[in-house]
């Protein structure tokens, strides 16, 4: 049953004598992810439950954005690479030329991205097109949306992001962010930036969105159950990435995650499971 939510990439002329796998360190396994920012805190609640149940595991967890996981995954840095995204064209080409593999990707949860705003704004729900609107610059003022007369300073992420380019393609339809538009390094600093401004607007994970007003989108609010009845239209799957079909510890901890106890860890720590696990 778990094996029909791992979604495994075409493989191309896989090398069946080379071992992708685990590292050792004084004869103890070690398992490297590096990537999103936005799965940060679920990798980190996964490994360490992992680790307590697999004490002779050990496994490291970085951030840093899904291009940089991308890009370690590739120079050989990591075991895994967690994405908020699917991989790119470039990425998978840069795959192929050194593995001679496109790579495998699993699907180990789904997030609700939320539209956060500064709690004092009146403003509680925007349609698409308004959050369309304000990212790409046409919409200045919050008036403009029932709010109250002031400019609206837009906050986005970095762009090696994974959610910089999910809200770019699937929220602004392939429009450029607007020229005013502040970048910010991480999911947890635009938490920061929004809670720091009375005028401002931005996305997170909702996970992260702590100290700052997640707005309904098109009415309908960014929850777990909304998400899983396809009703909120800001979400999206979250990957790992392998260079080729997981084997060995890295098998067994990616088979953890997709399965009843990993899925359970994903919703008990604010992120939607791919299925039910209870």
């Amino acid at each position: 049953m778990r094996q029909f939510f791992i979604f495994i990439s075409i493989i191309l002329f896989f090398n069946g004598c080379a071992v992708y796998g685990t590292l050792t360190k004084n004869g103890s396994p070690v398992i490297r992810i590096k990537g999103s920012d936005s799965m940060l805190l679920l990798v980190q609640r996964l490994t360490d439950r992992y680790m307590q149940e697999h004490p002779e595991v050990s496994i490291t967890a970085e951030g840093g954005g899904s291009g940089f996981g991308a890009q370690e995954l590739i120079d050989g840095n990591s075991e895994i690479c967690s994405s908020s995204r699917p991989f790119s064209p470039e990425e998978v080409r840069k795959l192929a030329e050194r593995y001679e593999s496109i790579g495998v990707s699993i699907l180990c949860a789904k997030d609700a991205l939320s539209v956060v705003v500064h709690p004092s704004n009146p403003v509680k729900n925007l349609t698409e097109k308004e959050i369309k609107g304000i990212f790409t610059g046409t919409i200045k003022n919050w008036n403009e949306v029932g709010g109250r007369s002031l400019p609206i300073t837009v906050y986005r992420r970095e762009s090696n992001s994974g959610t910089f380019l999910y809200f770019e393609e699937h929220v602004l339809l392939g429009e450029e962010y607007s020229r005013e538009s502040v970048s910010v390094p991480g999911a947890q600093a635009m938490i920061n930036s929004v809670a720091a401004d009375s005028s401002s607007i931005g996305y997170s994970t909702n996970v992260y969105a702590q100290r700052v007003t997640s707005l309904s989108v098109n009415g309908v609010e960014p929850t777990l159950m909304e998400v899983q009845k396809s009703r909120y239209p800001i979400s999206r799957y979250l990957y790992f990435y392998t260079v080729r079909p997981p084997e060995g510890e890295v098998k067994r901890f990616i088979d953890w995650v997709t399965g009843r106890e990993g899925q359970k860890t994903v919703k008990e720590n604010g992120y939607i499971p791919l299925y039910d696990a209870e």
